[in-house]
This record gives C-alpha cells, structure tokens and sequence, in this order.
C-alpha cells in the first residue's frame, strides 16, 4: 500500500496532504495533553511496531505481496489520534531512508494508512466491542474486525487513487502521465490483496495483542478505556508488568524480520518504472510524469531495506530494522520534547488527576 512517487500527480498529492495537515495539528493537540504522563513510551512502542510489521511482507496468491500496517491496534490502545502520529511517522521514517514509500507521496501514504485505517478501525472496534468488559473475548474479536475493516477501507481509498490517474492527468492523446492503471484494474488487484492476506494478518496481529493484553496487562487496556468496567479483583491479578511486555516483541520481531524477504515478487503499485509491464497496459513507453517523479528521492540510507549493492540481504534487513526503530525513538522524543515546550495552561489536563493523564483520545 505504500505509494511510490511518480505514480500519483503532485496534484493528488498536494490535495491529500494538505487534508492530512489539519489531521496532524489536531493529532498533535490531542497527543500533547498527555505528554506529561507516564504512558508517552507507548507511541514510541506503536510507532515502532507499526515499521516493523510493515517489513512483514505475505504473499498474495496474484503473485503480489502484502502486508499489515498496525494502525488498528494503536488506536484501541492510545486512541486514533495518537495512532495518526506513530503511523505517520513509521511512513516518514521508511520513505526518508528506506524508499519504502514516496516522499512527494508521503501526504497520500499518511491519508490511507495513518488517518483512514486506525479512524475506521476503531470506529469499527468501538461499535462492535460496546461495553464489554476488557476481559470480554468479544472484545477482542471485535479488535480483529476492526483491524481488517480499516486495512481493507485504507487499500480502497488508494486503489481508487491510482485508479483515478488516468482519467484526470494524461496527455493529449490519451497517454496516462502517472500511474496506468484504471480504476477496473486498481480496485480489483488491491482489494483481492488485502481481503485475502493483509486483511487477515492485521486481524490476527490486532486480535492477538488484545487477547494477549487481556491475560498478561490489563491496565494496558485500560489506558483509552477507562470507563469499560473490570473488578479491582482483575486488576490486582494483572498487574503491570513494566515495559517487558512490549519491549520483548519487538527484538523478537526485529530478530524475525527478515522473513519478510521469503515472499516473492512485490505489492500491487510499487513496481520502479523499468519494471512495469508496459504491454499489459498498453503503453509503448513509461508516463512521462511517472519516469519524472519517480526518483524525485534519491538519499535514502538503506535503500528497499537493505544494502545498495544487494549484498547479504538478510543483515541488511536486521539493520534496518534497528536504525528504523533508533531514528523513530529520537523522532518521538523530539516531538515530545517541542510539544512540552510549547504546551500552554490551557492545554495541560485541568487538575492532574489520572484519568485526564490516561486519556489520549477522549
């Protein structure tokens, strides 16, 4: 799902970033009236999980691959707003030094992934799960339902992008200037990839840390949920356990992410331009705007994650793993950092107390 550049016009692109603007600026309101409180790791943590489950390619039975994004689970955890921040910023990361993504296509990226998954996500969690209480496996199976709706709306608002492209930017001649595919093409190709694969392993990553949370860190939960009811009881049989809960996964999947080379050929869209297949499009040369744009971003430090020369491939990945999770945490301390310069009074929770610490979306 991550949009290379060349493919959308700078149009598409500059319309959906500047709808992504407004969503940033009230991410960052929201977000900093808990930067205070002692769960601010936790987008560090959602940031981090979000890059990495995204090495995570799965083949696609088309031939293609996919894969999840974790935006879902962000959501239910910290909020959908929180989840915008740690998402954006996982797709920066990867488009900056990885060329996992367009810059010039960032804005768009962030609009599908950042913004329309973990929103429609939890929209979705919420009408689903009700009040249940945290314990409730309808919870988390309405955690995996969100997962998958979110992914599936995210990779249809880009298919109709790509599918647009024809039809609003091509040449005199009928040429297409950026992407070639039509929209008969783009929505069947996308949505196949992600109702079959990406679909399923969002809902199994998003279910799954629920179910997992429920048994081992309740208070985790708790967080974006502080008026579902679970007994004291509960919670005094769950009790916190640090940060080992969340900072084990990730080495593991830092250690694992190199299976994410297993899965042949690439996603639907991402191809470099010498690599499309121009006859089955029925075009005689590359679009003029797609050759332009597509290396309008050429300083990327581990290029497809991994070494420019293509050399051991699976020391590339685990290195990239590790710088992308370094640069991440420095990103959020950063970001933290501005906004508790800047924060005002009138920002700050009114009395303290913890439920305004604990509430990152309410």
């Amino acid at each position: 799902m991550h949009i290379p550049d060349g493919y959308l016009s700078p149009a598409t692109c500059g319309v959906l970033t500047a709808a992504m603007v407004p969503a940033w600026w009230m991410a960052v309101r929201r977000v900093g009236r808990v930067v205070k409180s002692r769960f601010v790791p936790l987008l560090a943590i959602g940031a981090a999980f979000s890059f990495l489950v995204m090495m995570f390619n799965v083949p696609v039975p088309d031939g293609t691959t996919a894969h999840a994004v974790g935006g879902t689970i962000i959501a239910i955890l910290l909020g959908p707003w929180a989840a915008v921040i740690a998402v954006s910023i996982a797709l920066l990361i990867q488009a900056l030094f990885f060329g996992d993504g367009g810059v010039l296509a960032f804005g768009a990226n962030a609009f599908n992934m950042a913004l329309v998954l973990p929103f429609v996500g939890y929209w979705v969690y919420k009408a689903v799960a009700g009040r249940v209480p945290l314990t409730s496996g309808r919870r988390a199976l309405a955690a995996g339902i969100g997962g998958y709706v979110g992914i599936n709306v995210a990779a249809l608002c880009a298919a109709i992008e790509f599918g647009l492209q024809p039809t609003l930017f091509h040449a005199a001649d009928g040429t297409p200037l950026y992407a070639p595919f039509h929209l008969a093409q783009t929505i069947p190709a996308m949505m196949f990839a992600h109702l079959t694969v990406a679909g399923l392993a969002e809902f199994a990553v998003t279910a799954g840390i629920v179910t997992y949370l429920q048994r081992a860190n309740v208070p985790i939960l708790r967080i974006n949920h502080p008026d579902i009811p679970v007994t004291e009881a509960e919670l005094e049989v769950r009790k916190k356990l640090g940060w080992g809960w969340a900072i084990v996964p990730i080495v593991v999947m830092i250690a694992l992410s190199p299976l994410g080379l297993i899965a042949p050929g690439g996603a639907f869209g991402e191809d470099a331009p010498a690599d499309l297949d121009l006859s089955k499009y029925h075009l005689s040369a590359v679009p003029e705007g797609l050759q332009r744009f597509s290396s309008f971003w050429s300083h990327t430090l581990l290029g497809d994650y991994g070494f420019a020369s293509g050399d051991h491939p699976v020391i590339g990945y685990l290195i990239s793993a590790v710088v992308g999770i370094l640069i991440i945490g420095a990103v959020i301390v950063g970001i933290v950092a501005l906004i508790r310069l800047f924060q005002t009074d009138r920002d700050s929770p009114s009395d303290g107390g913890p439920d305004d610490a604990e509430r990152v979306v309410a």
